[in-house]
């Protein structure tokens, strides 16, 4: 199985994420839907500053912002534009 890595990860407004991927691939990835499927995405609203701390996971397998809210390299691959 190939995985899409991620190569670099940039908080845009109105929880938009710019994910650059090592294939050398660019998308954007909307977080917002997360909010209401998810519990642990809503405190990316409620905790102010929170949403621009994301970083990219260890070995690019993903992103996280901390140990409960993360998301994977697939994910922001296949849903993001």
């Amino acid at each position: 199985m190939t995985f899409h890595k991620v190569k670099a990860v940039e908080p845009l407004p109105d929880y938009m994420l710019s994910v650059q991927f090592e294939d050398g691939e660019s998308k954007r990835y909307d977080v917002k839907p997360l909010f209401s499927k998810w519990d642990a995405f809503k405190s990316l609203q409620s905790i102010k500053g929170l949403f621009e701390q994301v970083k990219v996971d260890i070995g690019g397998y993903g992103i996280i912002w901390n140990e409960y809210i993360d998301l994977s390299c697939d994910e922001l691959y296949y849903g993001g534009v």
